[in-house]
């Protein structure tokens, strides 16, 4: 999707490289074919802001693939004849920024969301090198659209998921766009010729500064080696080990 002025000049003068991030964005609409989703209107901002500076940027369309339900890593180890996730966790897992679209529907994340988080949730016993959840030095962010209420409360939920996960929230990392509530176009449909939403100042300046925290917390991460494991190290809690961090060995 075309940027704004505004959000064109902030790529064309950024100076920091984001060039080795990898950003995965997954739209949760009900909408079996992502070209009709309006979620994904909204998602393409951020996608075409993280392009722009360099991020390699991965869009999955849920509903294009077969996601079985549970909260294992491979529901065809229980009793599914076909799952998906563990071949598109191929591309989650190692993704440095993670964003969550989905509409809204009775004030909630749509139900697709929903099984997304249970299958992240699912790969949660995964640790990385230091002993941590493998998310630990990743960033999570929210993307909600729809015609009813609840943006809020929408990002609340994903992104308590998503810190509990082991994701690192930065500074207002959710946006979204609502119509006027009740039935009624939604973003990017056309009223008069123009796509509604689009020219919308408090969602496009929402959307960008989330865009650029993501990149910003993810470079700082990345930058860093993610986060220190003293405290966090899950090798240290494993039944009949005695974890002594003042013994050099003992550190990462």
């Amino acid at each position: 999707m075309p940027l704004s002025a505004r959000q064109q000049a902030l790529c064309d003068s950024n100076t920091t490289d984001f060039s080795d991030l990898k950003a995965v964005t997954i739209n949760c609409s009900l909408k079996k074919q992502a070209g009709q989703s309006h979620t994904r209107l909204l998602l393409s901002v951020a996608e075409e802001i993280m392009a722009k500076n360099g991020v390699s940027v991965t869009p999955i369309h849920a509903l294009d693939h077969q996601i079985a339900y549970g909260v294992h890593p491979d529901m065809t180890d229980h009793g599914w004849d076909r799952d998906d996730w563990p071949t598109l966790w191929e591309t989650v897992g190692p993704a440095d920024i993670l964003i969550l679209g989905t509409p809204i529907w009775l004030g909630e994340e749509s139900s697709v969301c929903r099984v997304i988080i249970e299958r992240l949730y699912a790969m949660s016993g995964h640790l990385n090198a230091k002993g941590q959840s493998s998310y630990y030095g990743k960033v999570g962010g929210a993307v909600v659209t729809g015609n009813e209420d609840g943006i809020k409360h929408c990002s609340m939920t994903i992104l308590y998921a998503l810190q509990h996960l082991g994701y690192v929230i930065p500074p207002q990392a959710d946006c979204g766009w609502i119509g006027e509530a009740g039935p009624g176009p939604s973003y990017g449909d056309e009223i008069d010729g123009r796509p509604v939403g689009f020219d919308n100042d408090f969602t496009q300046r929402n959307t960008t500064i989330m865009t650029w925290n993501l990149m910003h917390m993810a470079r700082l991460l990345r930058d860093v080696g993610g986060l220190p494991n003293h405290g966090n190290d899950r090798t240290a809690w494993k039944a009949g080990c005695r974890f002594d961090y003042e013994n050099p060995e003992h550190r990462a």
